[in-house]
């Protein structure tokens, strides 16, 4: 009798702590009075983390801008009648291409005088860098379209050539054998300075532009593409004087917010890793009294429900949180210059944090309704998921074989992905249709069979049976 009461006991006990578990803060604090301070962090932590994100982000703005607007004027200083928004720009005859070369050469040259920036070349020990010139071709090469035959030898062979300023108004005609000829490199060095930053109280960074300018030849159709392409190195200024900015007190506001937030996070990850830690104790304590007391064996299935998936959520957007802070003071401190992951982690960050709001809507009742449509429609709508991508893989492969060679929004499997997509939100539609009116007949009418098809079926009834899944599911719960 006696151990009856100690095993009632122990279960009883057990309950309670199992039921304390599984409460909500607002609950937990009406059973014990707990007040509810790990809640409090995250909703102090939503509040600086997205002010962090706020002026990341318009700091992050001013670096791309300032890049893409250099390469738009490099393109612009450098592609001899270049002109945006037509199509490839290609060199044809052997003569453009050496007026392409000479027209680089005078305005890399006349660099200073010509541009309405800051540019100017890079100079090590007081010496410009050189301009550079690589080509790429076959070693061997002999190509006789009358006779139909062609002897080739595919080792290819890299052949480089420094250029000085000074040297530059001397400089003789390129041997170029564009028979064998596969790519013609210009490469550049080009400094500047992002003076945009100051009417936002940061000290301005020092730009290297590696700029290339490359002619491929490498289809030998006739048809040499010239491209130009710029790397980018950011470094701090060897001498930066602003009269009458703040830039050093901005410097240490964001130095400390950065350290803020650090600091919360790495509370914010103790305290959920120790719920966690919790859970996992309790479990195996449930599962101990169930094999000994009522001989079955939990289920792993049953130890998910002592993982709160919030708190792994949380743990995630600590973690990116704080390496993307790190990395941030890194930026201001101009150690790095990675400004694209940083921003890709803390932009992770901010929204796996703002996505965990959704726990604390759960805690009114018609707002746990949605949330919990939500999660029970999940598996049925993944399952669904499933099959309909299968079906979307096998158009974007059809269209992509079959249309690619006719059509440039099929000419790779991406761009195939991105063009159907498009369809489904009813864009490209059109486009794709007149772009395809001038090819062969049988093109034609396998054209509108397969986008009629695609579109029919997925903007009629896959989202119509996806939307289904997820009403009938809200019916259901409510």
């Amino acid at each position: 009798m006696a151990s009856q009461c100690a095993v009632s006991g122990d279960e009883f006990v057990l309950r309670r702590k199992l039921k304390y578990f599984f409460m909500s803060p607002c609950e937990k604090y009406r059973t014990r009075g707990r007040k509810p301070w790990k809640l409090t962090l995250q909703l102090v932590k939503i509040a600086i983390i997205t002010i962090q994100f706020a002026w990341f982000g318009l700091s992050n703005e001013m670096s791309v801008i300032f890049r893409e607007e250099n390469l738009t004027s490099f393109k612009h200083l450098f592609l001899k009648h270049y002109h945006e928004h037509k199509g490839m720009y290609a060199v044809y005859t052997r003569q453009e291409v050496h007026e392409h070369i000479d027209y680089i050469l005078m305005r890399y040259l006349t660099l200073q005088n010509v541009t309405v920036g800051n540019h100017a070349f890079q100079r090590l020990n007081g010496t410009d860098t050189p301009l550079t010139l690589c080509q790429r071709f076959y070693t061997r090469d002999k190509v006789t379209p009358e006779n139909r035959t062609y002897s080739l030898s595919l080792k290819v062979q890299t052949e480089c050539r420094n250029i000085h300023s000074a040297e530059l108004l001397n400089i003789t005609g390129l041997s170029l054998d564009f028979k064998r000829l596969l790519s013609l490199d210009v490469r550049m060095k080009i400094k500047a300075i992002n003076l945009q930053t100051v009417r936002h109280d940061e000290l301005p960074d020092c730009y290297r532009f590696s700029v290339t300018v490359l002619f491929d030849n490498s289809a030998q159709s006739g048809r040499m593409k010239v491209s130009l392409r710029s790397g980018v190195h950011v470094s701090v200024c060897a001498q930066a004087s602003v009269s009458g900015s703040s830039a050093a007190s901005h410097f240490l506001l964001m130095l400390l917010l950065d350290s803020l937030v650090i600091g919360v996070c790495l509370l914010s990850l103790g305290l959920c890793t120790r719920s966690v830690n919790a859970g996992m104790r309790l479990f195996s304590e449930y599962a101990e009294f169930m094999s000994a007391n009522r001989g079955t064996c939990v289920s792993p299935v049953d130890r998910l429900e002592f993982i709160n998936g919030w708190n792994i959520l949380i743990i995630v957007s600590d973690t990116l949180t704080v390496t993307a802070s790190l990395m941030k003071i890194c930026i201001l401190s101009k150690m790095l210059s990675n400004y694209t992951l940083c921003s890709i982690m803390l932009g992770t960050a901010t929204l796996l944090v703002w996505i965990g709001v959704l726990r604390y809507l759960g805690f009114f009742q018609k707002y746990n309704i949605l949330i919990l449509s939500m999660k029970a429609a999940l598996p049925s709508a993944l399952r669904f998921s499933f099959c309909a991508v299968m079906i979307y893989l096998s158009y974007c492969f059809c269209g992509w074989i079959v249309l690619g060679p006719h059509h440039e929004n099929f000419r790779s499997f991406h761009t195939a992905t991105c063009c159907l997509l498009s369809m489904i939100n009813g864009d490209e539609i059109y486009s794709t249709f007149t772009k395809l009116r001038e090819r062969s007949a049988l093109v034609w009418l396998f054209s509108r069979f397969y986008i009629y098809s695609f579109v029919s079926i997925f903007t009629y009834m896959v989202l119509s049976l996806f939307i289904a899944i997820i009403t009938d599911t809200y019916e259901l719960i409510k």
